[in-house]
């Protein structure tokens, strides 16, 4: 099995999550399934399929994070020693060289990632081209109204 990266504070997310719905969501779902089957007829029951569903979606997320934790190859970006290169969990900071706006995003696991929060996935265009630059170094992204170019003004380990 292949090893899923993610980042320390990822990890730690995804252990939440799994915690919640093994204590929280979990018992919320064998409550309604009672209170569905308490009401008789199962058959035309809407409540009953409903908490069916929502029991199956609650039993499938903790198998699917079970898997990834099990899986997980834990990074802690403050530990990384890459000389100034763009890695897994850096934080780049970059210039659009086009119209000079300045970006700083992190590179992060799949399961991490979230644009609103600066965290960019390392499977993404824009990652996977900035994956080996140091500062100063230009990086071509293949973005949908065409190539965009980035030049890495710092990279830190936060």
């Amino acid at each position: 099995m292949s090893k899923i990266p993610l980042t320390l504070t990822g990890a730690e997310l995804l252990r939440k999550e799994l915690h919640n719905l093994k204590t929280v969501e979990r018992t919320k779902v064998i409550n309604a399934i009672a209170e569905a089957r308490a009401q008789g007829d199962l058959s035309e029951n809407a409540e009953y399929d409903a908490a069916k569903e929502r029991q199956s979606f609650v039993e499938g997320r903790i198998a699917d994070l079970e898997s990834k934790l099990g899986s997980a190859q834990i990074i802690d970006p403050k530990t990384l020693n890459a000389d100034g290169r763009c890695v897994f969990g850096a934080t780049v900071v970059l210039e659009d060289v086009n119209n000079g706006d300045v970006v700083t995003y992190q590179i992060v696991g799949e399961d991490e990632a979230d644009i609103r929060h600066r965290k960019i996935s390392i499977g993404s265009p824009i990652a996977r081209a900035l994956i080996g630059k140091y500062s100063g170094d230009v990086a071509e992204v293949q973005a949908p109204g065409g190539v965009r170019e980035y030049e890495v003004v710092e990279v830190q380990y936060i």
